[in-house]
């Protein structure tokens, strides 16, 4: 569902599935399809829990693995999980024939990771035909407590397929 309020102050309800003629079963069969060949995600522990239109969401359980010197979480692991989360919201908005990859990430660390678990949320600003706009945001969970700790901004470039092909084909000096 989708709500819409207007400058009057009137508001409405619109089903995206009905506008999109896609359900949010859709775009989580369609990016599962992609997780399955995400093998740093998998090897964090990362797993995205929610897959809407334009949003997606997920949780990591935190280990030693996951902390810096300090034993906070790693700042690359925080913004890892940032664009794993933007980036796959941006990928439920192209079309099935295209793809994205990140063209610009900006993380600001905003408190030290310090819990049992991390939440990340990620979501689309703006979709284009070039480029989508997103942002995502990640808290720390410590028993009943949740604390934002970073918040990004994302440049997801869209790719065609045809595009894929010839990265995967190109030669050093090309």
């Amino acid at each position: 569902m989708l709500s819409l309020t207007f400058a009057d102050k009137t508001s409405i309800e619109l089903d995206t599935a009905q506008l999109t003629g896609r359900n949010s079963a859709h775009y989580r069969q369609r990016v599962e399809k992609f997780l399955e060949r995400q093998m740093f995600m998998h090897h964090i522990g990362f797993t995205l829990d929610v897959i809407e239109e334009g949003r997606t969401e997920g949780f990591l359980d935190l280990q030693e693995i996951h902390q810096q010197q300090k034993g906070f979480a790693h700042g690359g692991l925080i913004a890892t999980l940032a664009d794993i989360t933007a980036g796959f919201a941006a990928y439920t908005v192209v079309p099935e024939d295209q793809h994205v990859m990140t063209a610009e990430i900006k993380v600001s660390y905003l408190n030290p990771g310090i819990g049992d678990k991390l939440h990340a949320v990620g979501w689309v600003l703006k979709p284009g035909r070039k480029i989508v706009f997103c942002e995502s945001e990640v808290y720390a969970i410590k028993g009943d407590q949740r604390k934002i700790i970073a918040k990004a901004t994302t440049s997801m470039a869209v790719i065609s397929a045809e595009d894929v092909k010839k990265g995967n084909n190109a030669t050093a000096g090309e």
